[in-house]
């Protein structure tokens, strides 16, 4: 998808969750007009289709729109029609956009289907962090890592749809197990899950040095998580501090492997560790530099907050089915 093409019709945005659907009518400036939620069953895929249905047909009350684009945590087929697998729905190699599109009975709306990082990414590029750029990379930071290539104005999906699970990379041999099936991936070390198994691991080698966090935790270790990693640190505790600058220094290094193959103008990085602001992006953005190749030779790649928000996967998804209406 090339460039930044604006419609004159809305189109409609679907951001699914694990549990909930979130539903937006997005204009072509990328603001939501109206927006509603369903809650649904992972396990149950045609209670999604119909939670979908029903929050179309209610926004269509007041809203003309011309697609509806479907943001799904998943491998999505190259057409961007089917869901191959998703590791937190039941959805195996499943008709998605089909199903949708029957269940509004809208022939005239085009349906397509999105990974929800892709969603999120090209709502950055278009309207958000990555505006100004033709080439970006975004990093979705939260339970794992997620990514979206957007390389001289095109969203990148690669042959088969599976392009930038750049979570996976392999970035230490045998490293620590990834539920992908393979050990040392990168979001195994940059990722909100990385940050609470190494907070609660070295809290219990140094507990002294780990004092504040454990006392704020009530005497748990294991109630150790990254939110209160980042409010600890917000308050001037060093071992949280240094968790974060840990975090970052893991999201700096595998930036400079990236940049060494995409080039990139910009690294967005959102999700739910972006609270911690520059606590993590200065760390993050120090190893970039330490470690990109030709250094000194080369533009030093900025990493930045993402800007959209909650609100990405539906901007995003329904600007990139616009696009194909």
């Amino acid at each position: 998808m090339t460039g930044r093409k604006r419609g004159v019709v809305h189109a409609v945005g679907v951001d699914i969750g694990g549990t909930k659907i979130a539903v937006g009518v997005v204009d072509d400036s990328g603001r939501i007009l109206a927006k509603t939620k369903r809650k649904t069953n992972p396990s149950d895929p045609a209670s999604i289709d119909a939670a979908i249905a029903d929050a179309v047909a209610e926004l269509s009350t007041s809203h003309e729109f011309s697609a509806v684009g479907l943001a799904a945590a998943g491998f999505v087929s190259s057409d961007r029609q089917r869901v191959l697998f998703a590791p937190n729905i039941a959805w195996r190699d499943y008709p998605l956009a089909r199903n949708v599109r029957e269940a509004i009975e809208r022939d005239d709306v085009a349906v397509v289907v999105e990974n929800d990082a892709n969603a999120a990414g090209w709502a950055e590029f278009a309207y958000g962090a990555g505006v100004s750029a033709r080439n970006m990379v975004l990093l979705t930071i939260g339970t794992g890592l997620g990514a979206a290539i957007v390389a001289d104005g095109t969203m990148l999906r690669g042959a088969y749809g599976f392009a930038a699970e750049l979570g996976h990379l392999r970035v230490v041999p045998d490293g620590e197990p990834c539920g992908c099936g393979q050990k040392g991936c990168w979001e195994q070390y940059a990722s909100g899950s990385a940050l609470t198994r190494e907070a609660r691991r070295r809290a219990a080698a140094n507990p002294d040095t780990a004092a504040e966090l454990i006392t704020a935790a009530g005497g748990d270790i294991a109630a150790i998580t990254g939110p209160l990693v980042t409010e600890l640190a917000f308050k001037g505790d060093d071992f949280s501090v240094g968790q974060l600058a840990e975090l970052g220094r893991w999201i700096g290094e595998g930036c400079a492997t990236i940049a060494a193959v995409l080039d990139p103008e910009i690294f967005v990085v959102g999700g739910g560790v972006i609270g911690a602001g520059d606590l993590l992006l200065d760390p993050a953005r120090d190893a970039l530099s330490s470690h990109l190749s030709a250094k000194g030779h080369r533009p030093t790649v900025p990493i930045v907050a993402a800007a959209m928000g909650n609100d990405a996967g539906i901007v995003g998804a329904a600007a990139l089915a616009r696009l194909e209406s």
